[in-house]
C-alpha cells in the first residue's frame, strides 16, 4: 500500500532532486520495501490517470502480484511508484 504520506514525501524528493536516478535512488533508500522506477510521461498509457500530479512530473502506482511490472490505479495493492517526467512536448 502507498500512503498519502509516502506520496507527499516522495513528491518533495522529486521536487528537490528532479525526476532522474538520484531521486529514484533516494526514494529506494528511504522506502526499501517499495519499488521505484523513472520514465517519461509519454511512456505511460494515456488512459491511465496519475496517482499524483506534480510540477514537471506525475506519479503512477506500480501494481503487485505479477512477475512483470504493471501499473495500477489501486493504492491499496500498489508496491511502488513510477516517476514520470512531464515535458512541454507531452
Amino acid at each position: 500500500m502507498i500512503s498519502d504520506n509516502v506520496i507527499k514525501d516522495a513528491a518533495e524528493v522529486v521536487g528537490r532532486l528532479g525526476c532522474g536516478d538520484v531521486a529514484v535512488e533516494t526514494m529506494r533508500r528511504q522506502w526499501p520495501a517499495l519499488r521505484f522506477a523513472a520514465c517519461s510521461d509519454d511512456d505511460v498509457p494515456p488512459r491511465l490517470k496519475p496517482a499524483f500530479e506534480g510540477s514537471g512530473f506525475n506519479f503512477y502506482y506500480i501494481g503487485s502480484g505479477d512477475h512483470c511490472l504493471t501499473l495500477t490505479k489501486d493504492a491499496d495493492s500498489a508496491m511502488g511508484l513510477v516517476v514520470a517526467e512531464v515535458t512541454e512536448d507531452d
